[in-house]
C-alpha cells in the first residue's frame, strides 16, 4: 500500500535514531549500568582493604580463601540464575542477587573472625553470580539487537572510574575510618539503582520470554552440578597451594567432581571448540583466564624484581579501564558488525602480545613504562573480545535459552580464572616464587632492592598464560557457525 510508505519510513528512521538513553530505555540503562559500576567499585576497592582486614582478624593464613570463596560460590549463583531467568525472567534473580551481594558485604564488614569474613565473601559470590547472569538476560530481553553492543560498551565503560579511583578511595577510607567501612559503605548505595531500574525492568522483561513454552519443573540436577564444580575448583585450588605429595588426594577428588560436572553444564562441543556457541563460551574462558593471571602477577613482579613501590607498580595498570572501554566502544560501531570475527581475533592477538611482553621487564634495561603501554594494548584487545563474545552469545541463543547460555559463559569465565590461577600459582611456588620478598622501596616513593629474586618463576607464569591466549587466537576463527 503506497500511502503507508511514508509512515513506515518515519518509523524506521525513528528506530535507527533510538539510543540506550532514549526515553523507553533511559531508566533501565541507568539502573543496570549503576549496578555494574557498584560491582566494579567493590572489586577494585575490596582488594585494597583485604590485607588490613585479614591482619586485624588474625587470618593471614586464610587470605587466599577470601578470594576463592567469592569465585567458587559465584558458580552456583550463575547456574541458578540461568534457570531462574529462563523460567521467571531476570527480575527475581537480579533483585535477589543485589540484596544477597549487599548482605555479604555487611557480613564481612561486621565479621569478628576471619571465618565469618570468608563466609561473607561466599554470600557475596552467590549474589554476584545471580546478578551477572540476570544482567545479560536483561540486555537480551529488554533491548533490541541493534542496541546490545552499545549496552555492552556501557558495561565496560563502567569499570573505568572504579579502576582508577577505587584503590585510592579504599586506601583512604581504610587508613582514616577503618577497613570495615569499605564493605559497609557500598550496600547503602545499592538502594538507588534498585529503585530506578525495577519498574522499567518489570515492564520490559517480567516473566518468561514471549512465546516460550510454559516453564516446567526446575532442573535441580544443574544446581547440584554447579555445587560439584564449585567444590572441585576449591579442592584443586587448595591442592595447588600445597606442594606435598598428600595434595594429590584433594587434587584427584577435585578433578573427579569438576570434569564431568563442567562437561554437563557447558554447551555440547565446548571442550573441542565446536563452531558457534561452544567456541564463543570456550574463548570467553580462555581470554579471561589468561588475562587475569597476567594482571595478577604484574604488581608482585614489579615490586619484587624491579624494586618499585606498590603505588608505582599499580599505576602500570591504571590506564587499563579506559583502554578496555575504548575496545568495547569500537566493537559497538554498526559499521564494524560484519567484521566481528576479525575484531575478536585481532583482540586476542593484542592480548597475547601484552602477556608475552610482560616478562621482558625482568630485564632491567627494559623501561617499565613499556609494560604499561603493552598492558594498555592488552586491555584494548580484551574490550574488543569480551564485549563481542557477549553480543554473539545473545545472538546465538534463543530467548528461552538466554539464561542458561549466559550462565555457561560466566561459568567458563569464572572457572578458568580459578583453575589458571591455581595452575600458575603451583608453578610459581614450585620454582621458588614463594621466596620473593618486598624491597625497601615498596612502601615508599623510590625504588628499593628486591630480595629473593626468582625471575624464572615469573617467566613460567607468563609462558602458561601466553600459550592459553595464543590458543585463543585459533579458537577465535570458530566463533561463527
Amino acid at each position: 500500500m503506497p500511502e503507508s510508505t511514508p509512515a513506515l519510513e518515519t518509523t524506521s528512521a525513528a528506530l535507527r535514531t533510538e539510543t540506550v538513553l532514549s526515553r523507553p530505555y533511559r531508566a533501565l540503562t541507568s539502573g543496570i549500568v549503576s549496578v555494574v559500576l557498584l560491582i566494579a567499585f567493590e572489586a577494585t576497592a575490596v582488594g585494597t582493604a583485604m590485607p588490613v582486614a585479614a591482619d586485624e582478624l588474625n587470618g593471614i593464613s586464610l587470605y587466599a580463601f577470601a578470594f576463592s570463596a567469592f569465585f567458587t560460590t559465584s558458580i552456583v549463583g550463575m547456574v541458578g540464575s540461568g534457570q531462574w531467568c529462563d523460567r521467571r525472567g531476570p527480575l527475581p534473580p537480579l533483585a535477589t542477587g543485589i540484596v544477597g551481594f549487599a548482605a555479604g558485604l555487611v557480613l564481612s564488614g561486621t565479621a569478628a573472625t576471619m571465618w565469618i569474613f570468608v563466609l561473607g565473601r561466599a554470600v557475596q559470590g552467590v549474589g554476584g553470580g545471580l546478578v551477572i547472569v540476570a544482567l545479560y538476560v536483561t540486555v537480551s530481553r529488554a533491548f533490541p539487537e541493534r542496541l546490545r553492543p552499545t549496552v555492552m560498551a556501557a558495561f565496560a565503560a563502567s569499570w573505568v572510574v572504579p579502576s582508577v579511583v577505587g584503590p585510592l578511595i579504599s586506601g583512604t577510607v581504610t587508613e582514616h575510618l577503618g577497613w570495615r567501612w569499605v564493605f559497609l559503605g557500598i550496600p547503602v548505595l545499592v538502594v538507588l539503582p534498585l529503585v530506578v531500574m525495577l519498574p522499567p525492568l518489570r515492564r520490559a522483561a517480567s516473566g518468561p520470554p514471549e512465546g516460550a513454552k510454559p516453564p516446567g519443573p526446575a532442573d535441580r540436577r544443574r544446581v547440584r552440578l554447579a555445587v560439584a564444580v564449585a567444590l572441585g575448583a576449591a579442592l584443586l585450588q587448595y591442592a595447588g597451594q600445597d606442594l606435598r605429595w598428600i595434595a594429590v588426594v584433594p587434587a584427584a577428588l577435585g578433578a573427579a567432581l569438576l570434569v564431568p560436572s563442567v562437561r554437563a553444564l557447558l554447551p555440547r562441543g565446548t571442550v573441542r571448540a565446536a563452531r558457534g556457541l561452544p567456541a564463543v563460551v570456550l574463548l570467553r574462558g580462555m581470554a579471561a583466564g589468561a588475562y587475569v593471571v597476567a594482571e595478577s602477577f604484574i604488581p608482585l613482579m614489579l615490586v619484587t624484581q624491579r624494586g618499585l613501590s606498590v603505588t608505582m607498580a599499580g599505576l602500570t595498570l591504571a590506564a587499563g579501564g579506559a583502554f578496555w572501554a575504548l575496545g568495547s566502544f569500537a566493537q559497538s560501531r554498526p559499521r564494524l558488525e560484519p567484521q566481528r570475527e576479525r575484531l575478536v581475533r585481532t583482540g586476542m592477538v593484542l592480548v597475547t602480545f601484552a602477556i608475552a611482553y610482560s616478562p621482558l621487564v625482568l630485564v632491567h634495561s627494559v623501561p617499565v613504562w613499556t609494560l604499561a603501554l603493552a598492558m594498555a594494548l592488552g586491555c584494548l584487545g580484551m574490550g574488543m573480545v569480551i564485549s563481542s563474545l557477549s553480543v554473539l552469545l545473545l545472538r546465538l541463543s534463543a530467548p528461552e535459552e538466554a539464561g542458561r547460555n549466559s550462565a555457561a559463559l560466566q561459568l567458563c569465565d569464572g572457572l578458568s580464572n580459578v583453575l589458571l590461577l591455581a595452575l600458575t600459582g603451583a608453578v610459581f611456588a614450585a620454582l621458588g616464587g614463594g621466596a620473593v620478598s618486598v624491597g625497601a622501596g615498596a612502601h615508599g616513593g623510590g625504588a628499593g632492592v628486591a630480595d629473593g629474586a626468582r625471575p624464572g618463576a615469573f617467566v613460567a607464569v607468563y609462558a602458561v598464560s601466553a600459550v592459553v591466549a595464543l590458543a585463543g587466537v585459533g579458537v577465535a576463527g570458530r566463533i561463527r557457525k
